[in-house]
């Protein structure tokens, strides 16, 4: 492990993970184990647990940090609809500035290919911008349809009145059917 006192690359005492037997000072014959810990890895720094009150308390102690905390979110999910509008919108955009970019050093460059990607960057921008506008007539289509009932211009209130009337009448229906059935098909007006 040590080659002239140094410490050899690759040995557990490097990274701190080894235990060590140190003799005490008194000259006990007794050992005792100390395990040397990440932030002590020199030996003239002093490993936690060094015999104080404020050290066997943390060592009673383990500190448990977890690598994540999960907080609630802070805003509701996006709606499908509208995510999948804005990851469009973003590639589109992406590959609109990478597409201008392009067409400013091949116009530095002095290359023939600096007028059709100067073209097609701007034809690219307008696309961009139609992907952007898809984006917020996306959500405000289906904040409408589906979003807040209270709100008077939502058209939310007649489509869930128009499906619970739609429930209303197929749960009749087939109470009807039900009720045919368990009397045995009496009521019809024609026999087999």
């Amino acid at each position: 492990m040590r080659a002239s006192g140094l410490l050899t690359v690759g040995s557990e005492t490097v990274t701190g993970t080894v235990e060590r037997h140190v003799a005490p000072e008194d000259g006990d014959a007794a050992r005792r184990t100390v395990r040397q810990g990440p932030e002590a890895l020199d030996r003239d720094i002093p490993a936690p647990g060094d015999g104080t009150a404020e050290s066997a308390a943390a060592n009673e102690q383990p500190h448990y940090q977890p690598l994540w905390i999960e907080e609630p979110a802070r805003r509701r999910r996006m709606p499908d609809p509208v995510r999948t509008a804005a990851v469009r919108a973003v590639l589109i955009i992406a590959l609109t500035m990478i597409q201008a970019m392009v067409a400013f050093l091949c116009t530095l460059a002095g290359s023939w290919l600096a007028f059709p990607m100067v073209i097609s960057s701007v034809t690219s921008t307008v696309v961009a911008t139609w992907a952007a506008l898809d984006v917020w007539v996306t959500r405000q289509v289906w904040n409408q349809r589906n979003g807040v009932v209270s709100a008077p211009s939502s058209t939310a209130r007649s489509l869930r009145r128009e499906r619970s009337r739609a429930r209303r009448q197929a749960r009749a229906a087939e109470r009807t059917q039900e009720r045919i059935r368990r009397q045995g098909g009496t009521g019809r007006l024609s026999h087999p």
